[in-house]
């Protein structure tokens, strides 16, 4: 049975399990209230609780109108990546602000915002505090120590947190001797080292778990078509299928159920997963295709959703605007319309932006990030500044929980009053609604008949949680 099938057959017999569960429970008892969480672009309100707005009134011009009969994708997780940089800065914290910092970071308990996917890379990035690496530089000597010093160190605070973190491994090269050019900068994967570098990943993964840090996801490669003077490797979509084929032996064989996703790029080629997943359909393992920001527009991960996968957002980094006094509000905006708001509503099931921190100069970096790349936090020294990122995701992590639901909502288009809402486990409503006009904007959210009436200045983003049906 292909992998599209199987996946289909079980969501229908999901589907008709929760109908039966909800023939046989007596109906909750609704409320005609919901919290109301603000953070305004001026940033003198950062996911500030507003009180309760009231479901008393009827629909506006502007309506959010919620159907919970209409079911998407699942909310898989919100994060970023522990790259080498982020974990030496939160290493380099005193103790009591470290453990705050990821105490905010990853518990959604009082003002934290309950990150829990860590996308995480096997090896160097540009974005390393030394010099590059991989896990088996040379032949036979395969050892992810490098990694223990400070980053598996980081990741193990950040679960004893939140034990249910779900972790991605992303290499962004092989080991050099794999590679045409013998380097880590650009080239490409050598046929007969197919077997070599599968057997890495494996070694990679195993070694990981083996530290107390499941690797449930992995991509095979970073940016597979963009080779550059930092790790990196190019890879045609055949040579990524046929190297699939490979993996999907070495894993399966090592005993470990890990799943893969294709591509790991950019909006603007979709036909690249779509092409390397038309070629490993009978692979139950690739489940899907991952995407980064920096070209194209959100809406082609549509193409992949509609082909009946899966789609996961693992990248985009946060850069200072032109006028940096703009960089919160034009970072705040742009971020929950595309990385939140369009990506999911374009089927994506994650939402993890890039470096998890980064210092005052925007490094330690190796690569471009011509105008300066931000983390979710910037860290001087002791001193930890939260960006427009931190609450772009804490607008959504804190409040969605992992297994919650999309399901339907109308919504302007970009530039408009535009939203995306979810069912969480326990049939709780989440609204996450961006003004991402010039104006200011006044707008009802209506489930069930009754509305309630809101407004926001533009640029600002809200979070509405309600706990049934509006009476």
């Amino acid at each position: 049975m292909t992998r599209t099938r199987s996946r289909r057959l079980a969501l229908l017999a999901a589907g008709l399990t929760l109908a039966a569960a909800g023939l046989a429970e007596p109906a909750r008892a609704a409320d005609s209230t919901a919290d109301v969480w603000l953070t305004t672009p001026d940033g003198g309100t950062r996911l500030a609780q507003q009180g309760e707005a009231s479901f008393t009134g009827s629909p506006l011009a502007i309506d959010i109108s919620v159907d919970s009969r209409v079911r998407h994708q699942p909310f898989t997780g919100a994060g970023a990546s522990v790259t080498e940089a982020s974990a030496g800065l939160i290493s380099a914290l005193p103790q009591g602000e470290r453990d705050a910092l990821i105490t905010s970071l990853f518990s959604s308990e009082g003002d934290g915002i309950g990150l829990n996917y860590l996308r995480q890379p096997l090896g160097s990035t540009d974005f390393n505090s030394g010099s590059f690496y991989t896990y088996e530089d040379t032949p036979g000597q395969f050892s992810i120590d490098r990694d223990r010093q400070e980053i598996i160190p980081v990741l193990t605070d950040a679960r004893s947190v939140n034990p249910d973190i779900r972790f991605m491994g992303s290499p962004w090269s092989p080991p050099a001797w794999m590679k045409t050019g013998d380097s880590l900068n650009g080239g490409s994967l050598r046929t007969e080292n197919y077997q070599d570098y599968a057997d890495y990943l494996v070694r990679a993964i195993s070694a990981y778990g083996e530290a107390g840090i499941p690797l449930s996801d992995l991509t095979v490669q970073n940016e597979p078509q963009f080779a550059t003077s930092y790790p990196s490797m190019s890879m045609t979509p055949s040579e990524q299928a046929a190297f699939l084929r490979v993996l999907d032996g070495a894993l399966g064989a090592a005993g470990l159920d890990t799943s893969v996703l294709a591509y790991d790029h950019n909006w603007d080629t979709p036909g690249y997963p779509l092409e390397v997943l038309g070629a490993t359909q009978d692979i139950d393992r690739v489940i899907g295709a991952a995407f980064h920001c920096y070209g194209g527009s959100p809406e082609s991960q549509a193409q992949i959703s509609d082909a009946g996968e899966r789609v996961f957002f693992t990248e985009c980094s946060g850069t200072d605007s032109a006028t940096p006094a703009q960089t919160f509000s034009d970072s705040l905006r742009w971020q929950a319309e595309n990385l939140v708001v369009r990506n999911m509503r374009s089927g994506g099931e994650t939402v993890i932006t890039w470096n998890l921190a980064l210092d005052q100069n925007g490094g330690p970096h190796q690569g471009h990030c011509d105008n300066r790349c931000n983390g979710v936090v910037e860290i001087n020294g002791s001193q930890v500044t939260r960006g427009a990122e931190y609450y772009v995701l804490g607008h959504l992590a804190k409040f969605v929980e992992p297994g919650a639901v999309r399901i339907g909502s109308t919504s302007q288009g970009p530039g408009g009053v535009q939203n995306v809402a979810f069912e969480n486990p326990d049939g709780s409503r989440v609204a996450y609604v961006v003004n991402a006009s010039g104006g200011e904007q006044t707008f009802s959210i209506t489930e069930s008949g009754r509305s309630l009436h809101a407004t926001l200045p533009p640029g600002a983003i809200a979070t509405y949680t309600w706990a049934s049906p509006p009476a």
